[in-house]
């Protein structure tokens, strides 16, 4: 099964990930967690280009080319062989980042958006979604606990551009079942047991 984590920066999805690795190994089923952009010795290095703020000169088409390359990387080295060996791929965000952060954030039009990640993700759809939706004021607080010099170049973005990225998940969620919507402001047990509860109902459908 392949199960992504979305959101707007800190909104969580790092610990959800772990919890449910936890919930899978106590299982007994193979698991693997997968970050975005990164994941490959390839990835990894695209993932300084992009992160990096000695880049604030970075437009937004090198920006989505470069996330999508990170991504048919990923996908093709390690996604794809993971899943054909029986493995739980969790990943911390995917294409769905796209959508939402180069798409509704940076108004990159949709459709070609959607043309980018199709050609990207060679047919490697997510089984679920799990969006960790907070208020943007909430991701600002959250922020503040973290020194400056430890926020990445996206993460520095101000908060009119977060608010076009929830909007655009939270759009987002109306189009596709696999995805669902978890409250990010609750406490980090109660969002665990969600999630759990979510996975448990879609395995008993397969």
């Amino acid at each position: 099964m392949f199960i992504t984590f979305e959101g707007i920066d800190f909104c969580g999805k790092s610990t959800q990930i772990e919890l449910l690795k936890k919930h899978f190994i106590s299982e007994n089923k193979k698991v693997e967690i997968i970050r975005e952009p990164g994941g490959t010795a390839i990835s990894e290095k695209i993932r300084e280009l992009l992160l990096s703020k000695i880049h604030k000169e970075m437009f937004m088409e090198p920006e989505i080319f470069l996330f999508s390359a990170s991504r048919a990387q990923l996908v093709r080295e390690k996604i794809q062989p993971l899943l054909d060996e029986g493995y739980y791929v969790l990943s911390d965000r995917f294409h769905d980042s796209t959508t939402a952060y180069q798409g509704y954030g940076r108004g990159v039009d949709l459709d070609t958006v959607n043309k980018i990640n199709y050609l990207a993700i060679d047919g490697t759809l997510p089984d679920l979604t799990f969006i960790i939706d907070i208020p943007v004021e909430v991701a600002e607080s959250r922020k503040m606990e973290k020194e400056e010099g430890q926020l990445d170049r996206l993460e520095i973005l101000d908060n009119e551009f977060f608010n076009r990225v929830r909007e655009g998940y939270l759009t987002m969620e109306q189009q596709e079942e696999r995805f669902k919507v978890i409250d990010g402001v609750l406490s980090i047990e109660s969002i665990s047991e969600k999630i759990i509860n979510e996975v448990k109902r879609l395995e008993k459908k397969s």
